[in-house]
């Protein structure tokens, strides 16, 4: 069993080189901005269980920005904050995939 039910990864690599990557999208603000849309909204809580967390490059930058759920592996990309409080209330919340966001 799973420590945390939902483990939300961002990927926030910044290349280098100035090539595509998931951070030239804004990955760290929205990040913190859904962490803390988690905590506002209390589904972080030892109850709930759920975490946001950053990720060096997770290999998708063509998809980017990437954002992975475990335990489901389901990956999503996000253009704005209206994706990503897409995301915390139907997955997070009711454990329902955003289809027109999964990639």
């Amino acid at each position: 069993m799973s420590y945390f039910d939902k483990h939300v990864f961002f990927c926030t690599n910044q290349r280098k080189d100035g090539s595509t990557c998931c951070n030239n999208h804004g990955a760290e603000k929205a990040r913190d901005y859904m962490k803390k849309k988690v905590k506002d909204l209390d589904i972080s809580s030892r109850k709930n269980k759920i975490r946001i967390n950053s990720a060096g490059c997770m290999d998708r930058c063509d998809d980017g920005p990437v954002i992975v759920v475990y335990p489901e592996g389901i990956w999503y990309t996000y253009v704005d904050n209206k994706d990503l409080d897409e995301i915390v209330e139907e997955h997070l919340r009711h454990g329902r995939i955003v289809k027109r966001l999964k990639i």
